[in-house]
């Protein structure tokens, strides 16, 4: 900023501006900091402008080098290797590698480890490439640039990670923090500057901070030539909002407090430098001790497969037991003496027929190697290869791209698809998050009279399905406005939404289209102002000059400019102001009343200048007002006031702030509006809008100067009786006010926030809202987001004492205890009733419930509402809040934020708007869930199918632990003739459409069942497989065992039958996977058949091999099998039966027991959705799952309450008619026929208003 305008905004000394000590520390504060200093947890010491000193013991401290990597060059290959064989199945197949190059190894060991290390080599590149960008990401942060002191005055340019603590450092405008540093001062002379901290808690609006009044003379580079100084202060820790330390400079010993603390990642703003000294540094900094790192996640999925790897396992060493004991006995008995199998031969030094014992033992070794295919090897590292693919396609997902920001969704961490299609619970932050961080001016009351009338979403929604028109209908029931009064006259027998509509004469051309009493501005073609969103044309272009009582709306335009903290920054195009301030509010207030003709101009210390409009001339004049006082708003006054005098030297208090505070501070004759102000207040606040009360007084010149002397004698007082003697002070002034209305802003939700929040709750998702913010903001976002409703009865939980001391603790939780009980009690007794509850929890309240002797009955009821919100929650809360809520629900919960307090670079998922929440858990969550399920149970299937036809080709053996299969099959069944189609059922399934996932948000709740990786599920595919190797083996032994196999009379040896029962397996493997898919693409198609062609082209080229390569499978195919009509005979008719078991169950299932799928798959593939639209929107709203919370359950509510007051106007019009002389007459009346000709008469006369008027009287 450059210019004149600069130039005074430099020079204003804006500590002169406050009256509290918000930011100026009290001189009482340095006892307790002594006292503290030095103690455990007090005992940093920071030489500042002396870096060096930082380098060696005692006062060494990190670095500025920041790393959210989970390994380095060191711990990669020690730790990848543990996370890789922590799982089970790799776990076993290491053991079986170090066994293959033992003599009980029944394979060759390349065999059984070039597929060990391929798996485990493909995981581990993975995480390399994932902690690759991680590195990255570091590496961008800590490349960032700042100037440092380097000596002599002379700043240069340095990256952050070689930043030390004690370092000083200049930050430029709009430049983040790159550490956690002590404010020296800055480009305003008194050491302000302007912080926003929208990485940290998610909010926009300024921060303002303060240097010490010691330090401000260091305000240039050549002023650090000679500083020295020393800070003692806290250790590092993770709370954002507190500091203690002390500055000890030129043997004087300063208090340091919060104000004076710049946080890393926030920013810079409106302030054009400040010079600032590094008190924590890297990991030591508040936001990363607030961070985590990424931690190692496992889905329930994943968890759940260990546990069927564990079944398979048991299930593989119940086979080599039996294994062993057979072979023990058939080496027992007669049959092993048979001369030509030549057991007393030395050949194996490793089975002693003579005892028969130690050789079954080592057979049950042999077998643990033999049986091992069971396992499925390839599982893990194909799942996390379809995850890597899944994770590319959401990220590539357009309907989740954000033209705004020009970001998408991004999957940060593959290891969690499937689980987001098994979320139960959803905590989420507000700001930033539920929000866009932008307050917009939406709707005023003034003189009793509500402007900006246009209705919400749930209304038109409402008004839509009742086919009334609810603007004029919500304002005509209340009868607080002179529009819309034609709901008097009903139909007594109107039983349908289009009679009531007849009846209330909504049409077209009725008289609110006249400019002169319009609710709805005609201006809404015009641009957007931002921050502004009121459309109202009785206010709009400067038509509120010709309202009746004029003086006071000029009085409320006047607070609404002049009451606030906010300054000019700049004009843009149209000659408009943009403002800053502390509170996002008031520069919506400052901004619509510019948009009203009161623009706030100028700002010094002691004047305010606005540029009014004179509703006598209809121009526009500059007003100057002198700035007498300024009563600062806080949490505990709830309130703000100005003491300005204007050219005529008339004082004026200006008031605004909580309804309740006002109210109780109204004179006896300044509560005119108050009525209707309320009803306002509350038809606002249902609206999910925050609300404000303004008011006024004319203050006398004696009563302002022996006020001011008292205020005076209160500033001037050093003590702990400061802030008592102050706020005494300010109530003698504020009082006996004048109520001028009430404003309306709404903290803007980002697009399709309450549609989303809709779709979750009819998917079955309970959601919480967890924020900072205080009770009154939650509650009000909880209403503009639809989880709060009208009707929802709101259980408040919070603490009557401040804050308890130790001694009171045990009161405090007793008292939290009550509450609790009470609660459960009323929610308990009306149960059955399914009344929603709401459970409102403030921070401190929260902190008692989530101690460990209060945690279960706070969750036991949360857990029962409907809905839970809580306030003042600070970032370690949240985390310890999902935390506590994981550990006792079981559920899986989603906890979504923004900013580093909410760990966003650790996170799993990162979204650039909350509506992609909905796509991403409905479609995508719940693909991937469906899609790793049947993954996992193909891989049971195929695996078994696979491996017992080795064990009943070994009982068939005599259990000689013999190899049915070439070595080569072996490893080419897991890595490639079975391994890609599995990829693309993982990566390219859809049980039904993206848009039908949406229609039927319902279809999610079978990922929260699990449903489709439940253990009934998952013993069918196990007795599936078994069945199917049964197939496969008896089929072939029985076919081709009992006589020749082709046309010379050749009988099946091993290699004969080994190569036929592994086609088989072939075929049938990839056509259950076949069966399984329901959404075929060309890959599909092109990996599956291509598979099977790719066993033959391998056998076809493996047997072509020399002997030396091919050994007994030389020619097998080409000269054998090949040509044998037989060898196709039996590969088709084993395919057929091995299918027959899971073909019969799908059409029984789909037949008489099918899932809502398969319903919605068979209406949608017979057409019903396009020949029946009817059938098909009736099956979307059954499909909805009923809930108490979002936009639907918000619009039905709003039904019920419409059509309550629709009952209840009816009923008091019915007994007005039944009580009129005209009604008594026509129940005279003797034909039934006189009746009905005068009740049309009497509906005639009561739609002509002259006559209606005689009707009356």
């Amino acid at each position: 900023m450059s210019g004149p305008t600069g130039r005074r905004k430099q020079k204003l000394k804006w500590s002169k501006l406050y009256t509290f000590s918000c930011l100026r520390p009290t001189t009482d504060e340095s006892a307790p900091t002594e006292r503290l200093l030095g103690q455990p947890g007090f005992s940093r010491v920071v030489f500042c402008n002396e870096s060096q000193l930082h380098k060696s013991k005692p006062h060494k401290y990190p670095n500025n080098y920041v790393s959210t990597t989970k390994y380095n060059l060191i711990t990669f290959l020690p730790r990848a290797l543990f996370e890789q064989f922590r799982r089970v199945a790799n776990l076993y197949f290491l053991l079986a590698a170090i066994l293959s190059v033992t003599p009980l190894a029944a394979f060759n060991p390349v065999s059984v480890i070039a597929p060990l290390v391929f798996v485990v080599g493909l995981s581990m590149l993975k995480e390399a490439i994932e902690d690759w960008h991680r590195f990255l990401q570091d590496r961008n942060v800590n490349s960032r640039r700042v100037k440092v002191h380097v000596g002599n005055g002379l700043f240069v340019q340095k990256s952050w990670e070689s930043l030390l603590v004690g370092d000083i450092v200049k930050v430029s405008k709009n430049e983040y923090f790159p550490g956690d540093l002590l404010l020296l001062s800055s480009s305003y002379e008194d050491g302000l500057c302007y912080v926003e901290t929208m990485n940290l808690d998610g909010e926009t609006n300024l921060k303002a901070k303060r240097s010490l009044e010691t330090t401000l003379g260091l305000d240039e580079d050549a002023a650090f030539c000679k500083f020295k100084a020393t800070v003692r202060c806290e250790d590092p820790n993770p709370s954002l909002y507190t500091f203690v330390g002390n500055l000890d400079l030129e043997k004087e010993s300063y208090p340091l407090s919060p104000s004076q603390l710049l946080l890393r990642d926030s920013k810079l703003r409106n302030t054009e430098f400040v010079y600032g000294v590094v008190i924590f540094s890297g990991p030591d900094t508040k936001a990363i001790r607030n961070s985590t790192r990424s931690p190692s996640k496992r889905s329930r999925v994943e968890r759940k497969m260990d546990r069927v790897i564990y079944l398979l396992f048991g299930m593989m060493v119940l086979i080599s037991l039996i294994s062993a004991v057979g072979s023990a006995l058939y080496t027992k008995s007669g049959n092993s003496k048979m001369w030509y199998l030549r057991l007393h031969d030395d050949t194996d030094n490793l089975f002693n027929p003579e005892d028969p014992m130690s050789s079954g033992l080592l057979q049950f070794v042999r077998a643990l190697v033999l049986y091992g295919y069971l396992i499925p090897i390839s599982l893990y590292v194909s799942i996390e290869l379809v995850k890597v693919l899944q994770a590319m396609l959401i990220n590539k997902d357009l309907a989740m791209y954000d033209e705004a920001t020009g970001k998408t969704v991004e999957a940060r961490t593959s290891n969690l698809n499937e689980e987001l299609g098994q979320v139960e619970m959803i905590l989420s932050d507000k700001t930033g998050t539920l929000t866009c961080n932008q307050m917009e001016f939406r709707k005023c009351s003034i003189e009793g009279i509500s402007y900006g009338g246009e209705v919400t979403e749930v209304d038109l929604a409402a008004s839509r399905r009742m086919n009334i028109d609810v603007e004029r209908y919500r304002y005509s029931l209340d009868g607080s406005d002179s529009t819309g009064r034609s709901i008097e006259m009903f139909d007594l027998s109107t039983a349908d939404g289009s009679t009531e509509k007849d009846v209330l004469g909504f049409h077209q051309g009725s008289e609110d289209t006249k400019t002169g009493n319009s609710r709805i501005s005609s201006s809404q073609k015009e641009t957007a102002v931002k921050g502004f969103n009121f459309r109202d044309n009785r206010l709009m272009d400067k038509m509120w000059i010709y309202r009746s009582n004029v003086s006071d709306m000029i009085m409320f335009f006047r607070v609404m400019a002049l009451c606030h903290t906010g300054i000019p920054v700049e004009e843009n195009r149209g000659n408009k102001i943009m403002y800053e301030a502390e509170s996002p509010e008031e520069v919506a207030f400052l901004i619509a009343a510019q948009e009203f003709g009161f623009k706030f101009c100028q700002r010094t210390q002691s004047t305010m200048v606005l540029q009014e409009l004179d509703p006598s001339s209809g121009l526009e004049m500059k007003r100057e007002y002198k700035l007498l006082n300024l009563l600062e708003f806080n949490s505990s006054r709830k309130r703000m006031s100005v003491i300005v005098s204007n050219e005529d030297g008339e004082i004026f208090l200006l008031c605004k702030g909580a309804d309740d505070v006002i109210f109780d501070r109204l004179a006896d004759n300044g509560r005119t509006y108050q009525q209707a102000t309320v009803m306002h207040l509350s038809m606002y606040a249902e609206d999910g809008l925050r609300t404000m009360v303004f008011a006024y007084k004319k203050v006398g010149l004696p009563e302002y100067e022996n006020w001011s002397s008292v205020f005076r004698k209160a500033k001037a007082t050093i003590g702990p009786e400061r802030e008592e003697l102050l706020e005494n002070a300010s109530e003698m002034i504020e009082k006996e006010l004048l109520l001028l209305g009430a404003v309306a802003v709404e903290d803007k939700l980002q697009k399709g926030v309450p549609e989303c929040i809709d779709k979750l709750a009819q998917a079955g998702l309970k959601i919480w809202l967890l924020t900072g913010d205080k009770k009154e903001t939650a509650v009000n976002i909880g209403f503009a987001c639809s989880l709060l409703r009208h009707d929802m009865k709101q259980l408040h939980l919070c603490l009557r004492k401040e804050s308890p001391s130790n001694q009171q603790m045990k009161d405090v939780k007793e008292e939290i205890l009550c509450q609790l009980q009470s609660y459960n009690q009323l929610i308990t007794a009306e149960d059955g009733e399914g009344d929603p509850f709401a459970l409102v929890v403030d921070g401190k309240a929260l902190e008692v419930s989530l101690s460990y002797d209060v945690r279960n009955q706070f969750l036991s009821v949360a857990m029962k509402c409907d809905v839970v919100i809580c306030c003042r929650v600070s970032p370690k809360q949240k985390a310890l809040i999902t935390r506590t809520v994981k550990e006792h629900s079981g559920k899986t919960v989603l906890a979504i934020g923004d900013g580093a307090n909410d760990a966003v670079m650790a996170s799993d998922f990162s979204l650039p708007q909350f509506r992609f929440l909905e796509r991403l858990l409905i479609v995508h969550g719940h693909w991937c869930y469906k899609r790793i399920s049947k993954m996992i149970l193909y891989f049971v299937y195929k695996n078994i199918a696979f491996g017992l036809t080795l064990f009943y080709y070994n009982i068939f053996t005599g259990f000689s632990g013999q190899d049915l299969y070439d070595d080569w099959y072996m490893v080419m069944f897991n890595v490639l003739l079975t391994s890609l189609p599995v990829i693309s059922l993982g990566v390219l399934e859809q049980n039904v459409s993206s848009d039908v996932c949406l229609k039927f948000p319902a279809l999610y709740q079978e990922g929260q069942r699990n449903i489709c990786f439940s253990w009934k599920r998952i013993i069918g595919w196990i007795l599936n497989g078994i069945l199917a190797s049964i197939a496969v083996f008896t089929i072939n032994i029985y076919v081709l065992f009992p006589s020749a196999f082709d046309k010379e009379g050749n009988l099946a040896d091993i290699e004969h039958i080994g190569t036929i029962t592994y086609t088989c397996v072939i075929w049938t493997v990839n056509c259950q996977i076949a069966l399984m898919i329901s959404h075929f693409t060309w890959i599909s198609h092109f990996l599956i058949w291509g598979s099977i062609l790719c066993w033959y082209f391998f056998l076809y080229s493996y047997n072509n091999l020399p002997p030396s390569y091919s050994k007994n499978v030389f020619h097998i195919f080409t000269e054998q099998t090949g040509p044998a009509p037989l060898y196709w005979i039996a590969t088709l008719l084993v395919l057929v039966v091995s299918l027959l078991p899971y073909f019969t169950h799908i059409v029984i299932r789909r037949s008489f027991f099918p899932m809502d799928d398969h319903i919605i798959q068979e209406m949608k593939y017979s057409g019903t959705d396009v020949r029946d639209t009817p059938m098909w929107l009736r099956e979307q709203e059954k499909s909805k799952q009923l809930t108490q919370v979002g936009y639907s359950a918000r619009v039905d509510a709003k039904i019920r309450h419409l059509k309550e007051q629709l009952h209840r106007k009816r009923k008091s019009f019915y007994l007005s008619v039944t009580n009129s002389p005209v009604y008594k007459t026509m129940m005279r009346r003797d034909t039934a026929e006189e009746r009905v000709n005068l009740m049309i008469n009497f509906r005639n006369a009561w739609k002509n208003p002259k006559r209606k008027a005689g009707l009356l009287v």
